[in-house]
């Protein structure tokens, strides 16, 4: 019943948003070539669903693997910091740096590397997450309680059951936020890949349509970007909570 009521409220907050949208073209009498109505545009999505679902799977494989690779290496990050402070001298101003300097300054010279392919989307997909996971799940690691620790040094002296039975448990919750932020991230790191170059991709052809001052395609596919990202971070949320279902709900 829980599920039933959620989904009926979704559909009722879109047909809210929708019928906003559509007074307020109606009503402001906006050009279609400024603000397409959502006729306009579901339309512009039916006479072009072949394009926009072909050039849709490269911005999903580099959303999925650039999520995967950037879940992966700032995980290992956030425990190499934990473990080693010597690692922790080096490694933080390395995370701060991909940080630092805007995406769209490091994507063209990604592409200049690593080519048009992509190899280079995914890598800007990559540096887009890394932080927030690494910094995430750090946090979790070394906010573990000291009473826990020191209970645990009393029973062995090894680090490594006290990292796999206490602070690795104790910092889920900080790597699940990690990992929500990544999955509502990753389709912007993709398509920000595909802006600065690329010839397939969502992002490629919302700046085709956009040259072409087709407005209501570049709506359209702009619908279907905020589809999958709600998508995918609606399965990631539901992975968290099936893999572990001891945290407390916090997304």
């Amino acid at each position: 019943m829980k599920k039933r009521h959620h989904y009926r409220d979704i559909i009722i907050i879109i047909l809210a948003l929708l019928s906003c949208w559509e007074l307020i073209v109606k009503t402001l009498r906006i050009p279609l070539f400024i603000f397409p109505d959502p006729i306009t545009v579901f339309t512009a999505f039916y006479q072009n669903s072949g394009v926009i679902i072909g050039h849709l799977r490269y911005t999903l494989i580099e959303m999925i693997l650039g999520f995967m690779i950037g879940v992966l290496l700032g995980s290992l990050s956030a425990v190499a910091i934990a473990f080693s402070p010597w690692l922790r001298r080096w490694l933080q101003p390395i995370l701060l740096s991909t940080q630092v300097l805007p995406l769209f300054v490091l994507a063209p010279l990604l592409v200049i590397w690593l080519g048009y392919g992509l190899n280079s989307k995914i890598v800007t997909t990559v540096l887009m997450i890394y932080f927030p996971v690494t910094s995430a799940f750090y946090d979790g690691l070394s906010r573990c309680k000291a009473v826990w620790l020191d209970v645990a040094k009393t029973m062995t002296s090894s680090r490594w059951p006290h990292f796999w039975h206490i602070r690795l448990p104790a910092a889920m919750p900080g790597f699940a936020s990690g990992m929500r932020i990544a999955a509502a991230m990753a389709p912007m790191g993709a398509v920000i890949g595909e802006w600065v170059g690329a010839s397939h991709g969502l992002g490629f052809l919302m700046l085709n349509a956009n040259a072409r001052m087709q407005i209501p395609f570049v709506f359209a596919v702009l619908l279907v970007l905020i589809g999958i990202s709600l998508l995918f971070y609606a399965l990631i949320n539901r992975f968290i909570r099936q893999a572990f279902p001891w945290l407390e709900e916090t997304g």
